[in-house]
């Protein structure tokens, strides 16, 4: 029998990003990518991310978070997903404020009495040894990607993922799915990368369409929406403080000046829970 069968499970949101929870802190197994996509599936758990809970490796840490893309694939960081777990644990325990481990490094959550997460996602990550690129592009503020100069520039950032953020006149009026999954897998990006297409709509807000290396189009991307906060900054077309629209829905992000941190607030969604079953895990076993 698969070691996952039979653990429970939370199926949450942020903003139509669809996330899948394993609290496994209490009996640790791994999740292997084939049970990932098997879970994936349409008519089983479909998900965009898998937020897995192991037991903390820091005492002052709820848990260690591993996080995997709806094709069985690592990701260091998801931002909606985050904010699930933080909300989840903050309703276990009483307290607002939580602080998780990634990969990519701590995350500092933060419940307000809205029910809105903020969570500090860090400083981004500009070299692009750190991003990263597969060679020396110059200034990772403008770069033409070879093959898709007509896009114009493209700036890349790692919010411990990589992502490209092209500006055009309109998000709504681009090819997502075609340009997404061609530039996912372009030469530059040696561990693929998060391809964004963003508008500004206002001085201090921006529409932002995205397709996520290892899960395709999605409804939101929280590391992508602070990506783009920061890419707008570095190209000055805003300030520091904007708000990122989404299909989901508005995530507030702001990358704050005094330590060069990335915030971001956006809701949650429970919708269910349950418990896997040999059947869910099937194709895996």
């Amino acid at each position: 029998m698969n070691p996952l069968s039979h653990r429970p499970f939370v199926k949450m949101n942020g903003l139509g990003n669809e996330i899948l929870v394993l609290d496994l802190r209490a009996d640790p197994v791994e999740v292997p990518p084939a049970a990932a996509r098997a879970l994936a599936r349409p008519s089983v758990l479909p998900f965009d991310q898998a937020m897995v809970l192991y037991p903390p490796r820091r005492a002052d840490t709820a848990a260690f978070v591993r996080i995997l893309n709806n094709d069985g694939s690592l990701s260091a960081a998801c931002g909606n997903g985050t904010r699930c777990i933080a909300a989840l644990e903050a309703e276990r325990t009483g307290a607002p404020h939580v602080l998780f481990e990634s990969e990519a490094g701590l995350l500092d959550c933060t419940l307000r009495p809205d029910g809105q997460v903020k969570v500090d996602m860090g400083a981004p990550r500009l070299g692009w040894r750190d991003i990263p690129l597969a060679h020396d592009v110059g200034d990772t503020a403008s770069v033409l990607v070879p093959g898709f100069e007509n896009l114009g520039p493209a700036v890349m950032v790692s919010m411990g993922n990589p992502h490209a953020i092209f500006f055009v006149p309109d998000a709504d009026a681009m090819d997502v799915e075609g340009l997404g999954a061609a530039l996912e897998h372009h030469p530059l990006f040696p561990e693929r990368a998060n391809i964004s297409f963003a508008s500004l709509t206002a001085p201090d807000r921006i529409l932002l369409h995205v397709w996520e290396r290892g899960a395709g189009r999605t409804r939101a991307c929280g590391t992508a929406a602070c990506a783009t906060g920061v890419a707008a900054v570095r190209t000055g077309r805003t300030g520091r403080a904007v708000t990122v629209t989404l299909p989901g829905g508005p995530l507030e992000i702001e990358w704050r000046e005094s330590d060069g941190h990335v915030l971001m607030t956006g809701p949650v969604e429970h919708e269910f829970a349950g418990t896997l079953t040999p059947a869910m895990l099937g194709e895996a076993a």
